[in-house]
């Protein structure tokens, strides 16, 4: 009846029936666990039976990042998926890689975090050889906590084009193509981010209204305001992939709007054109060979 009130080809939309849904106040896994008619564990199933190439969720991030471990698992060599949040700068956009999938990450999640970042960089976002930045306290590598101090030595013994430590103050400076890090600081920066967008234009409206001189010059710089709200509107970005289940998962902002939706499907889209997660599975496999190659080497020396 819905599908009736808009003009689209219905011929090319399935309903699929579910009974369930996962409230926001629900704890993911057991939610995924108890509630196996829900709307996002019926979309993961769909995916893992090959009815459909991808699920998009702008529903509860945990449930749709929970179904897809359980149901569709990690890729081999990836021990726990990653969200990769498309944040913009000055001149284009960079990957931020974990953005709240797992916060009690382990280095070696992160090194697998900046191996499928920089995958998804450059074949998606398309930057030939993608650099990584790790984000840290400081820019030397003794800054930081342990973490970040062993996860440093991990992507400097790597083949990925590491440049080190990021600081936060520089994260829209264009400094790196993909910014790693665990999911609790990841969602913390992405949050704060969106927060400071919306702040900033409230602040910048409310002052330029305050005489008719500010609004003739606001007037006159109306499409400069316009372009940069384009830049910080997550509607134009549509969702981040979850990139290490074996499928496609993007997360959606839990506000979207129909534009968003359609930028998360276009998303979603891409990532199969580009074959992400074949590329994924390529890189990590190289790295576990090299890897395994000059561990004798190491210890003949």
């Amino acid at each position: 009846a819905e599908l009736k009130k808009h003009d689209c080809n219905s011929g090319r939309i399935e309903i699929v029936h579910s009974t369930q849904v996962v409230n926001m106040s629900d704890k993911a896994w057991s939610a995924v666990r108890r509630k196996k008619d829900s709307s996002i564990s019926r979309a993961v199933d769909v995916v893992k039976r090959g009815d459909a190439d991808a699920v998009v969720s702008a529903g509860h991030t945990g449930a749709a990042v929970a179904a897809s471990m359980i149901k569709l698992r990690t890729l081999p060599g990836i021990d726990r998926p990653g969200i990769a949040a498309i944040l913009p700068t000055e001149t284009n956009v960079f990957v931020l890689i974990d953005a709240g999938a797992n916060i009690d990450a382990r280095a070696e999640h992160l090194l697998q975090y900046a191996f499928m970042g920089s995958v998804y960089s450059r074949h998606v976002l398309h930057y030939k050889n993608p650099t990584v930045g790790l984000i840290s306290l400081g820019e030397e590598d003794v800054k930081g906590n342990e973490l970040t101090k062993q996860v440093f030595q991990m992507l400097k013994r790597s083949s990925l084009n590491f440049v080190g430590n990021i600081e936060g103050r520089h994260l829209f400076e264009d400094p790196v193509e993909v910014v790693v890090c665990d999911g609790f600081v990841g969602n913390v920066i992405l949050k704060t981010c969106e927060s400071i967008a919306v702040a900033i234009f409230k602040w910048l409206k409310h002052e330029l209204m305050r005489s008719t001189k500010r609004k003739i010059g606001a007037y006159l710089a109306k499409n400069a305001f316009l372009e940069i709200k384009d830049k910080t509107n997550y509607e134009e970005y549509g969702g981040s992939p979850l990139l290490g289940v074996n499928g496609i998962c993007i997360i959606a902002h839990g506000a979207s709007t129909p534009l968003a939706v359609k930028n998360a499907i276009r998303v979603a889209a891409e990532s199969i054109e580009q074959q992400v997660n074949p590329h994924i599975v390529e890189e990590i496999r190289r790295y576990h060979e090299t890897t395994a190659s000059l561990e004798p080497a190491a210890a003949l020396g």
